[in-house]
């Protein structure tokens, strides 16, 4: 009658061993990169190429002004793979004054976003073929404006409304999403709009964006 027993537990040691190595915080600002840094150039214009240490976590100042003084786009660590990982959670704050807007630099009448992003490792940029399931985008519903305060992210990596770089999402291509999961390369936020995510942000008036925690687990 042991026999059941010493399995089950077996068992229960083995998913909970998976969970501990699924799980981890971030690093420090110093493994962060502010880009994409594609062929050599940076499409954040404007920025430094890692944000700035603080107290919990890290920091940057979005450009000011205008597209042409710059933009953050990406803003990512490498990551080991995570295939047995259910829930990203991501906490930060927005420091502006009053009256500060923030700009999509391709999209300039519509709201600023911030959201999760992952890529498989060895993705060319292109988008074509099987690259186009290489860059996971978090699903709509978690995606946040870009406002003063602190906020929460929780997103589920089970969900099937994430989206890969051409819009087709996680649940109508599951293997796909499960394949970049278990060849994770870079993990992190990126900026930009609903319909154009990663495609940059840029403040009116000077303000920062401060990582307070981001956890995989």
């Amino acid at each position: 009658m042991r026999r059941p027993l010493i399995l089950s537990a077996i068992v229960l040691s083995l998913v909970a061993g998976a969970a501990a190595a699924a799980a981890f915080t971030a690093p420090g600002a110093a493994q962060w990169v502010i880009g994409p840094v594609i062929r050599g150039k940076n499409y954040s214009q404007g920025m430094p190429l890692q944000p700035r240490p603080a107290r919990n976590g890290w920091y940057f100042d979005f450009p000011v002004g205008s597209r042409e003084a710059g933009h953050v786009h990406y803003v990512t660590f490498r990551s080991r793979p995570i295939p047995a990982a259910s829930t990203i959670t991501l906490r930060y704050r927005v420091d502006a004054r009053p009256g500060t807007r923030f700009v999509p630099q391709e999209s300039e009448d519509a709201p600023a976003t911030v959201s999760l992003y992952f890529q498989r490792r060895g993705d060319n940029w292109s988008a074509k073929g099987r690259y186009e399931h290489y860059r996971w985008y978090a699903p709509a519903a978690t995606v946040q404006e870009i406002a003063p305060g602190e906020h929460e992210m929780r997103v589920r990596l089970d969900d099937p409304d994430w989206i890969s770089v051409m819009g087709r999402t996680a649940g109508a291509n599951p293997g796909a999403i499960g394949a970049a999961l278990a060849d994770i390369d870079r993990i992190g936020l990126v900026f930009g709009s609903a319909s154009a995510r990663g495609h940059g942000v840029f403040a009116t008036a000077p303000a920062r964006f401060t990582l307070l925690g981001f956890e995989v687990r």
